[in-house]
């Protein structure tokens, strides 16, 4: 019995905006976020069981908008939040280069197992993600669901996936609003991966 699993992350916040980041403290989407999440609301199609989101707000905002249409329950799942950045939080890169030199050097290295003073480290989250994956398809077998997730969640479950180290540089996009599908019979399969056509008017009328 298959399990379909269409990730999306969630819309551009106003801290995305800004480079600030984020990790599971939250920032309202901005306008475009709410338009990319409206332009996912018009182009899914009333096909899906159930929403599946990170409970932090950026998530939740872009489900809601999702959910409008056809009027889906939404289930929070709070494995699926994103990294923990512990004291990196609502610092842009600059600033905790600044504020925290030496940890702003251990994070650069990319270590996957640097955690991050009250923070969690790379495969913290990693594990964290798969095991939430691993348990929404024993909970959810043969449906077809949309999860509203993060950057960090995507980036685990697509190495998981296609066996790609942690500790290898990404070489793929991760995309706000983008529509990631995969699914589960015997073995996990990447269906699609960064659709964004639903987004191209929007893409259009932002570059002028």
């Amino acid at each position: 019995m298959k399990t379909y699993l269409t990730i999306i992350r969630h819309g551009e916040t106003e801290w995305n905006r800004i480079g600030k980041q984020q990790g599971q403290l939250n920032s309202d989407l901005s306008e475009n976020g709410i338009k990319q999440a409206q332009a996912i609301k018009e182009y899914i199609k009333n096909e899906y069981d159930l929403i599946i989101s990170s409970d932090l707000g950026r998530a939740l905002q872009t489900a809601e908008i999702i959910s409008e249409k056809f009027k889906y329950k939404i289930i929070l799942n709070p494995g699926l939040r994103e990294r923990h950045l512990g004291i990196m939080q609502g610092l842009t890169m600059e600033e905790f280069k600044e504020a925290y030199h030496e940890e702003y050097k251990k994070f650069a290295s990319s270590d996957p197992d640097y955690i991050i003073p009250e923070g969690e480290s790379a495969r913290q989250r990693y594990d964290r993600a798969i095991d939430t994956f691993n348990k929404i398809i024993n909970d959810y077998k043969g449906k077809n669901l949309l999860i509203v997730a993060h950057g960090g969640i995507l980036d685990s479950i697509f190495r998981y996936v296609l066996n790609i180290p942690i500790k290898q540089k990404r070489s793929f996009s991760l995309i706000n609003a983008s529509i990631n599908k995969f699914s589960f019979e015997n073995s996990w399969m990447l269906e699609s991966w960064g659709q964004i056509n639903h987004m191209q008017e929007i893409i259009a009328l932002d570059d002028f």
